[in-house]
């Protein structure tokens, strides 16, 4: 049997899945962190985004063994400003109607805000190439200006 560590959410985590496992499954089965979710299993609709060395990832389509000792975060896990500034926006604003792919959407949110903390449309556009099946894009990047406003009035 192997082991692989994990940096998971700050701690160290250990999983005895085989290298070759998508790290969603790893997270969602064996962990029992199950705000990633399924969508698509193809890397696409991005439900499963977590972050990887901070740079938001398809978990689906991520095997175990390419997150060995490297520093993942969850939506569970998920303390930075940004994220913490994303999730009160998300809920002042309404933003989730069904919610599924909303902890996938705040991951890619997160992950642009830390690299662009003042993003404009565009920059939104390039970095939530997450898909909903709600169409709430318009309430996504509108949480995501007030969430950089909000971060902007606090340093």
């Amino acid at each position: 049997m192997t082991t692989t560590a994990l940096r998971l959410n700050g701690q160290p985590t250990a999983s005895q899945s085989p290298p070759d496992t998508p790290l969603l499954w790893v997270l969602r089965e064996e962990l029992g962190l199950t705000g990633s979710k399924y969508g698509c299993g193809a890397g696409l609709c991005g439900a499963c985004t977590v972050h990887l060395d901070g740079v938001a990832t398809r978990s689906c389509v991520l095997p175990l063994q390419a997150a060995a000792a490297r520093p993942v975060t969850t939506i569970e896990g998920l303390a930075s400003r940004e994220g913490q500034a994303l999730m009160a926006q998300w809920t002042k604003l309404g933003v989730a109607q069904c919610g599924y792919c909303q902890s996938g959407m705040v991951m890619a949110a997160a992950a642009l805000l830390t690299v662009k903390p003042k993003p404009v449309d565009e920059d939104i556009d390039a970095a939530i190439t997450n898909l909903c099946r709600c169409g709430t894009y318009p309430r996504v990047r509108q949480a995501i200006h007030a969430a950089a406003a909000q971060l902007a009035a606090k340093t």
